[in-house]
């Protein structure tokens, strides 16, 4: 599935030729020139990942979150 929202806050994987290349976090997200927070399927916008400036064609982003959930007593 290609769709949903990047978001500023998330973490972006790279994969390359089915590789994962690694995981980096997300510098900068804009959309038309502003700074956005996230980015939904369909809309152009740039981003700049923190440390990693070897995007070439073809390459897949997958955007991801990781949160921690308080484990509940049952």
């Amino acid at each position: 599935m290609i769709g949903g929202i990047i978001a500023r806050n998330g973490r972006l994987r790279v994969i390359r030729d089915s590789r994962v290349i690694g995981e980096y976090g997300i510098e900068s997200l804009k959309r038309e020139k502003d700074d956005a927070r996230e980015v939904r399927d369909g809309l152009e916008c740039g981003i700049k990942l923190a440390g990693f400036n070897d995007v070439k064609e073809g390459d897949v982003l997958e955007c991801f979150r990781i949160e921690e959930v308080a484990r509940t007593l049952s």
